[in-house]
């Protein structure tokens, strides 16, 4: 059912209407470079398809969640012996920096021409060296007479539908879990078409009971998004790393920003392993930088080495509960102030003040150390850190309390 041809496209008459700047490009032949950018299921790819197929040039489609920068090179060079080709790349907001850069060249020189499209800011997510080499386009979502226009097409000319007697007694549930998404409106006409046999009368009940029955779609801004990312938190500080790499799999197939994915595990590897395992920390930084340059699909091999590692790791939280009892005390007592010994004293003025005076440095000590007092007088000898019981926070712990054994109940 998707419209090859401009008439046939329901929305979007701002960019395809009489005066559009698409149909105005399409009129003319001169097409573009350009970045289709609007939410999910209002008509991207359906418009690249309908460029191409207006203005008769070769068209290739890539998608950014499986593509890498070896098929980028394919269809460039193919587009070197063919003159005037179309590269559509679905999702271009997750291909990393040097997957963007490798088509500069060529969008450039004028060897494809590139529609790119993304449900996300192309200010923030993509390079603006090809940002600046093509137009930005902007998608709006379909209103309620567009997506009913879309379901009476579709009803109408699918060749299986318009064989039974289908009828929209009700549409607010239609339109409400459809949410201005035309992809999402058709998939639940074809479940609400495959659950009930004979003629149909759609009403709201029916609607929401398929709806429930059969739609597990990942929405990447729903509430689906945040349960499985919480689940997949979950997991790894519950150390179960085969759940871990199931919630990571939902996500990666649903095309969720390897980003996000590795700043969660950026944070729990602080937050709930920390000194029990310090590598945790330094694995998931690296992490994180890799799939900023690397990107799906490879990008997915990294995070899941990296949520096995977390998730069959030693955990504590005890610097997570040093801080917020720390952050605490702050909030109760106020600007305290700091004990002279240790204030900084950069001026003559400040030393004749007594700033710095009595300070002990601890290098001149019998290993390093010296029993002094760095808090204010206030809250003097108040413990905010208390290490773990495994191993490694077991060695802290012991460290500790030899050096203060007269100061904190270690």
């Amino acid at each position: 059912m998707r419209p090859s041809k401009l008439e046939d496209l329901v929305g979007q008459e701002h960019l395809v209407g009489k005066n559009g700047i698409i149909r105005k490009a399409i009129d003319t032949g001169n097409v573009p470079s350009m970045i289709l950018w609007g939410p999910p299921g209002v008509g991207k790819t359906t418009i690249a398809n309908i460029i191409a197929n207006e203005v008769k040039r070769p068209f290739y489609v890539l998608s950014a969640v499986s593509a890498g920068v070896k098929d980028v090179r394919e269809v460039i060079e193919k587009a070197r012996q063919t003159s005037r080709v179309i590269l559509f790349i679905d999702e271009i907001h997750r291909f990393n920096k040097s997957q963007q850069d490798a088509l500069l060249g060529a969008v450039e020189k004028g060897i494809i021409t590139l529609i790119g499209a993304t449900t996300e800011n192309p200010s923030f997510e993509v390079n603006s060296a090809l940002l600046s080499r093509c137009q930005v386009y902007t998608l709006k979502p379909l209103d309620e007479q567009d997506l009913l226009k879309l379901v009476d097409h579709v009803l109408k000319n699918d060749t299986e539908l318009r064989k039974r007697n289908i009828v929209i007694k009700e549409r607010s549930a239609l339109l409400n879990i459809s949410g201005g998404d035309a992809r999402k409106l058709l998939n639940l006409v074809d479940l609400i078409s495959e659950s009930v046999t004979g003629d149909i009368e759609i009403t709201d009940d029916l609607v929401v009971n398929v709806a429930q029955k059969h739609i597990a779609i990942y929405d990447k801004s729903g509430e689906q998004h945040y349960d499985i990312i919480s689940a997949f938190i979950k997991s790894l500080r519950g150390s179960d790393p085969n759940a871990a790499l199931y919630y990571l799999a939902r996500m990666i197939e649903g095309g969720e920003d390897v980003k996000f994915i590795a700043r969660r595990m950026l944070i729990l590897a602080s937050e709930d392993i920390g000194n029990a395992n310090p590598t945790a920390l330094v694995l998931a930084n690296a992490t994180f930088q890799a799939v900023d340059v690397i990107g799906y699909p490879e990008a997915q091999l990294i995070l899941a080495q990296c949520a096995v590692y977390l998730a069959s790791s030693a955990k504590s939280n005890s610097t997570l509960m040093g801080i917020v009892s720390a952050l605490s005390t702050v909030r109760e007592t106020g600007d305290l102030p700091v004990p002279l010994a240790v204030r900084n004293a950069p001026t003559k003025l400040m030393k004749n003040l007594d700033y710095g005076k009595g300070y002990q440095y601890a290098h001149d000590f019998k290993d390093n150390f010296v029993n002094m007092e760095f808090l204010p007088d206030k809250i003097k000898g108040t413990k905010f850190y208390d290490p773990g019981h495994n191993p490694r926070e077991e060695e802290l712990r012991n460290y500790l309390k030899r050096l203060w054994k007269e100061k904190y109940n270690y």
